[in-house]
């Protein structure tokens, strides 16, 4: 059973950057689409970030512009690259297949955009 691990998380200003990695304990290949999601404090969890295994992506409004999602099959591994963070990007992000399956949820990784 695959297991997804996140990491990259951490403290930045407004404007700022950061790269969330997510790993994976064995092949992602079978999976068709990766994606990122975040839940803020009092909030609902949504999908920030999706990619197919063609490579084909899609962004939520609200990041389109300043998030890149990559995969590496090869390396079993899905990055979200943050540019031009803003306060409302704090949240916990994780990687789940799209749609997500429970059994993949982990940890996350907190992302806190302040100055």
């Amino acid at each position: 059973q695959v297991q997804l691990v996140e990491s990259g998380g951490g403290l930045v200003q407004p404007g700022g950057s950061l790269t969330l990695s997510c790993a994976a304990s064995e092949s992602i290949f079978s999976i068709n689409a990766m994606a990122w999601y975040r839940q803020a404090p009092g909030k609902q969890r949504e999908r920030v970030a999706v990619i197919t295994s063609y490579g084909i992506r899609e962004y939520v409004d609200s990041v389109k512009g300043r998030f890149t999602i990559s995969r590496d099959n090869a390396k079993n591994t899905v990055t979200l690259q943050m540019n031009s963070l803003k306060p409302e990007d704090t949240a916990v992000y994780y990687c789940n297949a799209a749609p997500p399956y429970v059994e993949l949820w982990g940890q996350g990784c907190l992302v806190t955009v302040s100055s």
